[in-house]
C-alpha cells in the first residue's frame, strides 16, 4: 500500500513531464514560398502502372526546375524520363519540356495553394526493332495540381494531366492519354527575398 502511494505520484510526475510531439503534416509558408524572384526546383512520378492485359508496366520520372517571373506564375523546363517494360521487350522514354505553371490566389490556403500548368516539348523513346520507335516527337500537355507546404520551402504535390503526343509530324497518328501523378517541390528564395 505504501509503496502504491509513492509510485502514483512518481508516475504523474513522468507522465506530466514526458512531451509527445507529432511530426510535422503542414506550414503556413504557401505565399512566401511563390514569390516573384524565388527558384522551384523538384519531380514528379507520374503515369505508373501495370496493365494486366497487355503485361505493361509504366514508370515516367520528371524532374524539373523554374523560377518565379512574378508572384505566383513559375516558368521553367522538366526532363522526361521513363520506361515502359513489356512482353518481348522493354523502351527507354526521354524528352525536354518547357513549362508555365500558375498558383491560384482564390481557395488559397495558408498550406496549399491550387495551380494549373501547361507544357510544349520534344520527345522520343527507343522500341527495340519496332515502327513504334519515335526518335523526336512533340509533345503538348496540361495539368492540374495541388501543393500542399509540409515545410516553409516544401510541398507535396498531386496533379492531374492530360498529354499528346505525336509521333511524326508528317503522319497522323499520335498518342494521348491522362495521367496522375506525385511529386515533391522545394521553394528557394531569391536574392530579393532573403
Amino acid at each position: 500500500m505504501k509503496r502504491s502511494i509513492f509510485i502514483i505520484p512518481l508516475l504523474a510526475v513522468f507522465t506530466a513531464s514526458a512531451q509527445v510531439t507529432t511530426p510535422q503534416t503542414s506550414e503556413p509558408a504557401a505565399n512566401s514560398a511563390i514569390r516573384q524572384g524565388n527558384w522551384i526546383v523538384g519531380g514528379s512520378i507520374g503515369s505508373t502502372g501495370f496493365n494486366f492485359s497487355t503485361e505493361t508496366f509504366n514508370l515516367n520520372v520528371n524532374p524539373q526546375a523554374g523560377y518565379f517571373v512574378d508572384d505566383n506564375i513559375a516558368v521553367g523546363a522538366q526532363a522526361i524520363i521513363g520506361l515502359s517494360a513489356y512482353d518481348g521487350g522493354h523502351a527507354f522514354n526521354y524528352g525536354i519540356s518547357p513549362f508555365v505553371r500558375y498558383y491560384f490566389p482564390e481557395g488559397a490556403s495558408a498550406t496549399g495553394r491550387w495551380f494549373g500548368e501547361a507544357n510544349v516539348g520534344f520527345a522520343g523513346s527507343s522500341y527495340k526493332d519496332s515502327e513504334q520507335d519515335q526518335p523526336v516527337s512533340l509533345l503538348l500537355g496540361i495539368k492540374a495540381g495541388y501543393a500542399h507546404f509540409v515545410a516553409s520551402n516544401v510541398a507535396l504535390e498531386t496533379t492531374l494531366g492530360y498529354t499528346y503526343s505525336k509521333a511524326d509530324i508528317n503522319a497522323s497518328s499520335g498518342v494521348s492519354g491522362l495521367g496522375v501523378g506525385l511529386g515533391f517541390q522545394i521553394y528557394l528564395p531569391g536574392k530579393r527575398n532573403r
